[in-house]
């Protein structure tokens, strides 16, 4: 995947948690690139162009190695439903 993507996708990401305030923030989109990327897109954007980052979006980078809380619903399991499946709000 081009890095632009990448970057676009991380500083989309880290926007929509704003609300929570930046630490707050970070680690939401920590929690969620580190449930939901790739190994190789957090290698792809590790190698981009941090410049371009949101402040947020980098600090969730820097983030994602460590241990990150789940911060959201979107990446915590809600368990098993009536049809015995587990499922996750991200769809």
């Amino acid at each position: 995947m081009e890095a632009s993507r990448l970057i676009y996708m991380a500083n989309q990401i880290a926007r929509n948690f704003a609300p929570m305030g930046v630490e707050q923030a970070a680690l939401a989109t920590a929690d969620h690139i580190k449930m939901y990327w790739d190994p190789r897109m957090i290698a792809g954007i590790r190698a981009a162009d941090a410049a371009e980052l949101t402040p947020v979006a980098a600090h969730a980078i820097r983030l994602v190695d460590g241990p990150v809380p789940h911060m959201t619903r979107a990446t915590e399991f809600a368990g098993a439903h009536a049809d015995g499946a587990a499922h996750n709000d991200a769809g």
